[in-house]
């Protein structure tokens, strides 16, 4: 199976690596730097159990997924109907495409475009790009898949990586439940410049973490949605599992770059005001880390 990742930030070099350690051939599409990077020397892949060097190849250009039997999506929800777009024209008409992205809305954002399968999917790792082709996994890693025609194969792909994989038959539970712990700790991060061990710490932040969970499980609930799982005890997990984890949302902040809060915490008060459910913590939030993004670009 040849698979191609679309995105290649920290999620992507993760799960390409993971992959291509494994002996899968394994295409990173990303920016140029680190396709330059990846193709001299191969991508630094920095584990808590092994650092290695591992080969694959890179490259800068949509048209690579050309030859993928499956292409991951790894590229930020702004970025999704783009990527989409882009890929469309090359994708074989049996490949399936599977979303390894924040959010509840990426799925559909990519069957917009796409006539391929698309298996939405929750990922939960905790990564980073420490450099040029060099990405850092700080724990975690399992993902859960939608279930499809094909998922039981895209499983197997992971498993045989060494990649924990559930296939869930509520998958939009799934994926709101994630949605629920990134709007929990993904701007507080990015504010405050903390990782998530040290962020729990200080007073008043558990209070402020029921606020938001509250929040948004109320809109969830007038959605006709049902979170999987007990969502608070996800919420108090990260901090255990994800101690020296800073958020996507302060990665980016810190790089300059556009993040994606406007599909976490922006998503929910979209959502409220359309349902009408008060979101006032997550309003206050989402203000915030606009402001800090509008200092940052």
């Amino acid at each position: 199976m040849k698979i191609s990742v679309m995105g290649a930030g920290a999620v992507g070099c993760y799960y390409g690596g993971m992959l291509a350690r494994a002996g899968y051939d394994v295409l990173l599409i990303g920016r140029p730097r680190h396709a330059e990077a990846i193709n001299r020397n191969g991508l630094l892949l920095e584990t808590a159990s092994f650092t290695e060097r591992v080969r694959l190849a890179a490259s800068i250009e949509c048209s690579s997924v050309q030859d993928a039997d499956a292409v991951l999506c790894c590229v930020k929800t702004s970025d999704s109907a783009q990527a989409a777009s882009e890929m469309a024209p090359f994708l074989k008409p049996d490949a399936v495409v599977v979303s390894l992205q924040n959010g509840i809305e990426n799925p559909d954002l990519l069957r917009a475009q796409l006539r391929q399968e698309v298996i939405p999917a929750a990922v939960y790792v905790a990564t980073e790009m420490a450099g040029d082709g060099h990405v850092r996994h700080h724990g975690a890693g399992q993902l859960v898949i939608g279930q499809s025609p094909r998922s039981s194969e895209v499983a197997d792909m992971f498993v045989s990586a060494g990649i924990p994989v559930e296939i869930s038959g509520n998958i939009q539970g799934v994926l709101w439940t994630k949605l629920i712990i990134n709007c929990a700790y993904n701007a507080l991060s990015a504010i405050t410049t903390l990782p998530y061990g040290r962020l729990v710490q200080h007073e008043g932040v558990e209070k402020l973490l029921r606020d938001v969970v509250d929040e948004c499980l109320a809109v969830a609930a007038k959605a006709g949605v049902t979170p999987v799982g007990d969502v608070w005890e996800g919420v108090q997990r990260i901090p255990r599992v994800m101690a020296n984890q800073t958020s996507s949302t302060a990665q980016d902040l810190k790089r300059g770059r556009r993040s994606e809060i406007d599909h976490l915490n922006g998503c929910i008060v979209r959502k409220g005001e359309e349902l009408g459910v008060p979101v006032r913590v997550n309003r206050t939030l989402h203000t915030l880390v606009k402001i800090l993004e509008s200092r940052s670009s």
